[in-house]
């Protein structure tokens, strides 16, 4: 699948992208937990899309990396698509 094909609510989503920049990292509490989440940007040939990072995900993507995501989703946020993997999805690094 291409960046250009996604549409709000989609699920399942598979992607080959290059990272393109990664924002700076927030921390948050939930439920009394710690948790961390940071933003970046991907592209495919076809155009570019927000990333949402959650917690280790962070750790595992580097700008310059190409990336497989598996089981993701795309949400609207703020009238922008994003993509995130959340709890159920993975991400690969393509070699």
């Amino acid at each position: 699948m291409k960046i250009k094909e996604l549409q709000a609510k989609q699920t399942d989503v598979e992607l080959k992208v290059d990272v393109v920049e990664i924002g700076p990292i927030r921390e948050f509490q939930k439920f009394g937990k710690p948790g961390r989440v940071a933003s970046a940007t991907v592209k495919d040939n076809s155009g570019e899309i927000t990333l949402t990072l959650w917690n280790e995900q962070i750790d595992l993507v580097q700008v310059g990396m190409k990336i497989h995501l598996k089981d993701a989703s795309v949400n609207e946020w703020q009238g922008n698509l994003q993509v995130t993997t959340g709890r159920k999805g993975t991400i690969e690094k393509v070699e």
